[in-house]
């Protein structure tokens, strides 16, 4: 996607000094900066600490995460310690257990000779394959809001929650990836951006990225969400997933539940973008069996923005020797899925139409 006229993606390997690089989206709106990831502990931070974030990304930053981790050492078991913290830091997004395994699929029998180079390239054609999917969810979403657009013939409104734009992924997005190909259409777009608390990866992110590609978008706390709806604010919603159950069941960012209640409510379509690499078919209960990350109460209790002399600040906004919880996530009822847009299709989000994905 283009910030500046330039052309970014998240991570990227560069092959001249043998170095990964991502972009450090704690820094977002305000600065952007290129960090190199040169160790394990390196890609841990970067995954824990949130440098990079949404599932997808997270999946292809532990695949390079593996590649730095063959370059300390090719033996076998410190590549599998090296696996188990990888998957240890960041428990809820499935992509990134999914990236590991994939990988020890493909290099089990290898001799050290051949194993550096393989899960490079693993790493390298897992990231194009996943640039190719988000605009392939782009494509298969823009089928959806077209239809809308034929039928009201005005300005599309689309409420999304968290950030599943091109800074989720490699490149494009999930849930933002129609809405950049609905613009391309020239379709009239114009977005609700949920704040998203605590982290605020609405304002900070999803906002800077359609500004960026000069789609009109409002900023809004998380709380408006249902009274736009009861109004007929809002003609759909987008959100994406960091994992979905082989029964529909969406584990998406906390706060995605209650915009899915308040879209059903109104008879409003809530659509969730779903890459297959982030569907758990090994698990049929999402309410019940997805793992929700429990995040630093600091998250609650503290908010960062720049000052009146143009600084970077951190503010603590609650009492002294209040307590404060952090649920990362929560997980929404298939019944409240309107349908999944992958990379293979819109589906039903139901076990059925889920397992032919496989």
């Amino acid at each position: 996607m283009i910030v500046k006229d330039k052309h970014l993606t998240t991570i990227w390997y560069d092959d001249s000094s043998d170095k990964v690089k991502i972009i450090d989206q704690r820094l977002l709106p305000h600065e952007i900066k290129f960090v190199e990831l040169n160790t394990l502990p390196d890609v841990c931070f970067a995954i824990q600490e949130m440098q990079v974030r949404g599932a997808p990304l997270i999946g292809i930053t532990a695949a390079y995460g593996m590649y730095i981790a063959a370059r300390e050492n090719s033996d076998t078991n410190y590549l599998k310690d090296a696996s188990i913290k990888l998957k240890n830091t960041r428990p809820t997004a499935v992509n990134l257990s999914w990236a590991i395994d994939y990988i020890f699929s493909k290099i089990k029998n290898l001799n050290n000779d051949n194993l550096l180079n393989t899960i490079l390239n693993l790493a390298n054609q897992m990231r194009l394959d996943d640039i190719e999917c988000c605009e392939a969810i782009g494509e298969n979403g823009l089928k959806l809001i077209k239809k809308l657009y034929e039928k009201k013939q005005s300005t599309i409104n689309i409420l999304t929650h968290c950030n599943a734009g091109w800074l989720a992924t490699v490149d494009w997005g999930t849930a933002l990836s129609p809405i950049y190909k609905a613009k391309r259409n020239d379709i009239p777009l114009h977005v609700w951006v949920d704040e998203t608390r605590p982290r605020n990866q609405g304002f900070n992110l999803t906002s800077w990225e359609l500004i960026n590609e000069n789609i009109p978008n409002t900023l809004i706390v998380d709380n408006v969400g249902g009274h736009l709806m009861q109004h007929s604010k809002v003609d759909l919603c987008i959100t994406g997933t960091d994992r979905t159950s082989s029964n529909g069941d969406v584990c998406n960012k906390i706060g995605t539940y209650l915009k899915a209640l308040a879209a059903n409510d109104n008879k409003i379509p809530f659509y969730v973008a779903a890459p297959i690499s982030s569907i758990d078919f090994e698990i049929s209960n999402g309410v019940i069996n997805i793992p929700i990350e429990e995040r630093s109460p600091d998250e609650v209790s503290y908010i960062e923005g720049k000052d009146e002399f143009n600084n970077i600040s951190k503010v603590k906004i609650i009492p002294e020797n209040a307590k404060c919880i952090n649920y990362a996530f929560d997980v929404t009822p298939a019944k409240y899925i309107t349908k999944l847009i992958t990379e293979k299709g819109i589906v039903e989000p139901n076990k059925d139409s889920i397992n032919r994905l496989k």
